[in-house]
């Protein structure tokens, strides 16, 4: 797999023309997206804004005014050679999931993996049906010829910490058990994989661990970790925080501070160096002695959150862990929903170079 590894590189002894020099200085400058994607990104700032209340509740009212026009129905019937239904887990806490099945899901074709997908949106905003995430879902499922479990998990701040890591958990409890019946015959549990962006990749990190450390699977084996510009965090305020507040068109601290106030448990240790934020940082669970998959961290340059994704990528090599890092200098924060970027399209490969690769190692 084509993976970009962190370094420090070493000076060239012959210095690039000045205008590679001058263009160089440009990309660096702005984040390179077209302005429809930039319009989209405008869009979702202002609703989460206006919807975002000051004593740290969320006017779910005026979001559903927005949500139909942005919500994606599922279509049993294939889209591009994709179908997908949706699965409820558990109706009192309205935990379901959207089934993608590509059109290799059939019993005479070769096993497929799964993929448990967790959306973004900061743990407050956004679902499984969401317009957005369900075309990632359905890339992942088509291109990776996969079978993708996109989880609709409960919201903060109605639902604080653990519950969304409850529920990612309980999804891959209930594929091992009576709820594989909804699979198709050749998808492979055993090679099953989480992925995630944002809070979705936080929300995988966390369900990862948990299932590497659990004997609750008779089944369903967690083979890697797709980890794509994951939301992490920390008291301290991170250089890329600080120097990209205005550039990055979605994230900012006064953001994340809100977010994550949202997000916490109540009492001692509810700060942004707990465990589930910072989770290389002074709380942190050595994963050494745990069996933790083999993770893919995705970083944009443009993405204020770049210094907390690049110390997660140092803390699981420190641990000892298999871990690939693949970065896009010029992308900023959930550039891969916007398919007109090549960026966008170039990741869903790796992904499925590094699915591929995960595969063929447990086949051997």
């Amino acid at each position: 797999m084509e993976v970009a590894e962190h370094s420090q590189g070493n000076p060239s002894p012959i210095p690039p023309p000045p205008d590679e020099v001058a263009a160089a200085a440009v990309a660096m400058s702005s984040p390179s997206l077209p302005w429809t994607s930039l319009l989209t990104v405008k869009i979702i700032n202002t609703i989460t804004a206006l919807s975002s209340r000051q004593n740290g509740t969320v006017n779910r009212r005026l979001l559903d005014l927005f949500a139909y026009t942005y919500k994606a129905k599922p279509n049993p019937k294939p889209i591009n050679g994709v179908s997908s239904l949706d699965v409820t887990v558990d109706p009192s806490r309205k935990l379901w999931f959207r089934l993608f099945l590509p059109a290799a899901a059939e019993s005479s074709s070769p096993p497929l993996p799964v993929i448990v997908f967790f959306h973004g949106g900061g743990f407050a905003y956004l679902s499984a049906d969401n317009k957005a995430y369900d075309a990632v879902a359905r890339r992942f499922a088509r291109q990776l010829r996969a079978v993708v479990v996109s989880v609709n998990y409960r919201l903060s701040p109605e639902h604080r910490y653990p519950a969304q890591y409850d529920d990612g958990f309980d999804v891959l409890k209930f594929l091992d058990g009576g709820g594989k019946d909804v699979l198709p015959e050749n998808a492979d549990v055993s090679r099953c994989f989480v992925a995630g962006d944002s809070a979705g990749a936080n929300v995988a990190h966390h369900v990862a661990k948990r299932a590497c450390n659990s004997d609750d699977f008779k089944q369903l084996r967690v083979v890697g970790l797709v980890s794509i510009q994951p939301f992490f965090g920390g008291n301290e305020r991170t250089e890329a925080e600080i120097k990209l507040a205005k550039v990055d068109p979605l994230i900012s601290v006064a953001r994340t501070d809100w977010l994550w106030k949202a997000f916490l448990p109540s009492g001692e240790g509810a700060d942004r160096d707990h465990e589930a934020i910072n989770v290389s940082g002074p709380r942190a669970i050595d994963l050494s002695n745990l069996k933790f998959p083999a993770t893919m961290v995705v970083i944009g340059g443009f993405d204020s959150l770049k210094d907390w994704q690049m110390r997660y990528y140092q803390w699981l090599k420190k641990c000892g862990k298999e871990v690939y890092l693949v970065e896009y200098p010029n992308m900023v924060h959930a550039f891969y929903i916007f398919p007109q970027l090549k960026e966008s399209g170039d990741l869903i490969a790796k992904v499925m170079n590094f699915v591929d690769n995960q595969c063929s190692k447990e086949v051997k």
